[in-house]
């Protein structure tokens, strides 16, 4: 009897790294859900994302405004593999995945502007929370832990990483979840939570050394979903 491919579903938060999902991180993510053989599928929130950055100059463009969900589309190469992050049913999935870049930290939460103080969205919560209550794992990448990961489930003590950037660290501590050193072509697996986090290009510096890193995270989650 065949047996059924594993889905994971992957959250964006726009496209570009200053104001949305790190390019890199997300292509790598995708990648390695298809290299352990499983598929994915995207989603992302309907709103304004909280600015836009011109990529080459790193300035704010002040007259500008764009859509999370739209951007995040051209990740996912349109809309067939792509929806309203309020519409996940953390049933229909066997892992969940955070790639990084600034809109986990400006769209999906507030954490880059308020740090410990923020807030991550309702979808956002809802998501997290719900795949966690069905002990299934998630995978948080890059700034994800803290903004995402910390946000929500610090509470329970995760064990979580971003790296070894002692600011950041101090704030998932805040949380009340632990910071756990970690190089780029590794990963911190919480297993009584079913967490798994990896730096990204919270270190870098480059491709080869976070795809390294994403991909142990990956077949980690998937191992143990």
């Amino acid at each position: 009897m065949k047996q059924e491919k594993k889905k994971v579903a992957v959250v964006l938060s726009g496209c570009g790294v200053f104001d949305g999902t790190e390019i890199h991180e997300a292509v790598l993510s995708l990648l390695a859900v298809e290299e352990e053989g499983a598929i994915w599928h995207c989603f992302a929130p309907k709103m304004e994302q909280m600015h836009v950055i011109d990529h080459v100059t790193g300035e704010i463009v002040e007259e500008e405004k764009r859509e999370v969900f739209t951007e995040s589309a051209r990740i996912a190469r349109g809309s067939e593999k792509l929806s309203d992050l309020a519409d996940y049913d953390p049933s229909e999935f066997d892992c969940l995945l955070f790639p990084g870049g600034f809109g986990g930290a400006k769209n999906l939460s507030d954490f880059a502007v308020k740090g410990a103080d923020g807030h991550v969205l309702d979808c956002v919560q809802n998501a997290v929370r719900s795949t966690h209550a069905l002990a299934k794992p998630i995978g948080f990448i890059c700034i994800t832990p803290a903004s995402v990961g910390a946000l929500t489930l610090g509470g329970d003590g995760v064990i979580l990483t971003i790296g070894n950037d002692d600011e950041t660290a101090s704030a998932i501590e805040r949380l009340g979840a632990k910071h756990q050193v970690c190089s780029v072509e590794d990963m911190v697996v919480d297993l009584d939570n079913k967490i798994v986090s990896t730096p990204a290009y919270m270190l870098g510096p480059n491709v080869k050394d976070v795809r390294t890193g994403i991909a142990k995270l990956v077949k980690q989650v998937l191992l143990m979903s």
